[in-house]
């Protein structure tokens, strides 16, 4: 498995846990989804240039689909100010939710304004 860069690394607040990973399409700008990241996946998804993530269901790394084929193709990856999450830009192939719809947020909720 490869290791995270140690300058990479030393950018990040608590390399050892796990860190919201916000996927967001580069064109459209939409947000597709909300995963998890270790240093592991991060490391994997900078080597390959596929979306890498720790599955906390399932405690183990996973590419985002490997096993639907609805890959996340990496365009950037950003940290922030932080250092405790990241910005994933993507060209989504297929669809990113895993109930098939095209993003992981489709339920709008209504705001009550007083």
């Amino acid at each position: 498995m490869p290791a995270l860069d140690p300058a990479v690394q030393s950018l990040l607040k608590e390399p050892s846990a796990l860190f919201p990973a916000i996927v967001q399409d580069v064109t459209s700008h939409e947000v597709l989804m909300l995963a998890y990241m270790n240093s592991e996946s991060l490391a994997l998804t900078l080597e390959t240039g596929k979306a890498t993530f720790w599955s906390r269901s399932r405690n183990e790394l996973w590419v985002k689909g490997s096993t639907s084929g609805h890959f996340q193709e990496v365009h950037s990856v950003a940290l922030d100010c932080d250092g405790d999450a990241i910005l994933i830009q993507v060209t989504q192939v297929g669809v990113a939710c895993h109930t098939g719809e095209s993003t992981c947020f489709h339920k709008p909720l209504t705001v009550v304004k007083k």
